[in-house]
């Protein structure tokens, strides 16, 4: 039986749910039927040197389910046998930041036992994202559903054709980034970031008014889109602001009269540092506007202004594609938080 447990080291799913996902595969393809017995905790912790914490999590999961049952003194059976799992995931992202886990920790919570995943990262490498793709091909079993987010530091531009190539379109979801040359023919939830960034600074415009200049923290080796600096630019242009980009923060100086907007969390903690540096009083002698919300920013320095895409419904409404096995086409919502950063 411990063929049937298939835990990828590679792999970002918990080591607790491959566990769980594999002996409801095992079940739902017919390899575990009513009253098989499964491996024991110490022959899984054993045979994949793994605590004992994350078997007995999987198998506390299972029988809260109803999946599988306890009997002392003898080991864990399959109390149910009679599954339909909705789908098998590949699901694919470019790098596991706290708002990537959002949407992971959504799209899984909406999946449930309905579906399993097998979820991986690139690190915005784009051979690495090919090589991930072409791998998921030669395992035993097939993916139903692809899930992928498309952000590299650099090349990919032959990613349609090779997407073209690689996934049948009907099982692909684009999430995040769009591709254009895949518009309204597969699923897609996406964020206009040309229009949200432009949009959000229009809704901001009345504290940014008080500002005589406002600048852009973007890497020139960076994975963010460059529709984020076009609708700066766009807004900048339009209200008469001095702008600028920042490609290192490290060696900027933090000038009055400023504000910043960081895309990075690791430029944001620079920005702060650099600014406590100076007399300067935020919201006041500078603002600061970041991407991306986090709990932290609502506390730190009495609350960071916010412009963030909804992670959470981008993960939900994934999984609620892959679940009723639709084809849908929609922009995500984008929210503005207004903090004292500004």
């Amino acid at each position: 039986m411990l063929e049937l447990i298939d835990i990828k080291e590679e792999s970002k799913v918990p080591k607790y749910k491959q566990i769980v996902d594999s002996i409801l595969a095992a079940i739902e393809n017919g390899k575990l039927k009513l009253d098989d017995r499964l491996p024991s905790v110490n022959e899984l912790l054993i045979e994949f040197d793994i605590s004992r914490d994350t078997v007995v999590r999987a198998y506390d999961h299972l029988k809260k389910n109803k999946i599988i049952e306890s009997v002392p003194g003898k080991g864990y059976y399959v109390k149910e046998d009679e599954l339909a799992l909705k789908a098998k995931v590949f699901l694919l992202f470019n790098k596991l930041s706290a708002h990537k886990k959002i949407i992971y920790d959504a799209f899984a919570r909406t999946l449930g036992d309905n579906a399993t995943i097998d979820f991986f990262i690139y690190e915005n490498n784009y051979r690495h994202f090919k090589e991930l793709i072409l791998e998921s091909k030669k395992r035993s079993y097939t993916y139903t559903h692809y899930v992928v987010i498309s952000h590299f530091e650099e090349g990919g531009d032959d990613v349609i054709n090779f997407i073209k190539d690689e996934i049948p379109l009907e099982k692909l979801i684009v999430l995040d980034k769009r591709l254009d040359g895949l518009a309204n023919t597969v699923s897609s939830i996406y964020q206009d970031f040309e229009q949200d960034i432009y949009s959000a600074l229009v809704a901001l415009n009345p504290k940014l008014k008080k500002y005589r200049q406002i600048k852009l923290l973007l890497r020139k080796k960076t994975y963010h889109p460059i529709e984020i600096k076009k609708g700066f630019i766009k807004f900048c242009a339009q209200f008469a602001y001095e702008f600028g980009i920042i490609e290192e923060i490290e060696s900027s100086e933090i000038e009055k009269q400023t504000v910043y907007i960081n895309l990075k969390e690791s430029d944001l903690v620079i920005l702060i540092k650099k600014i406590k540096e100076t007399n300067f009083v935020l919201g006041q002698d500078v603002g600061i506007i970041s991407y991306n919300e986090t709990p932290l920013k609502e506390v730190l320095l009495d609350g960071i202004t916010v412009i963030s895409t909804d992670f959470e419904n981008l993960g939900k409404k994934a999984a609620e594609i892959v679940l009723k096995n639709q084809t849908i086409y929609t922009e995500n919502p984008f929210h503005i938080i207004q903090r004292s950063s500004l």
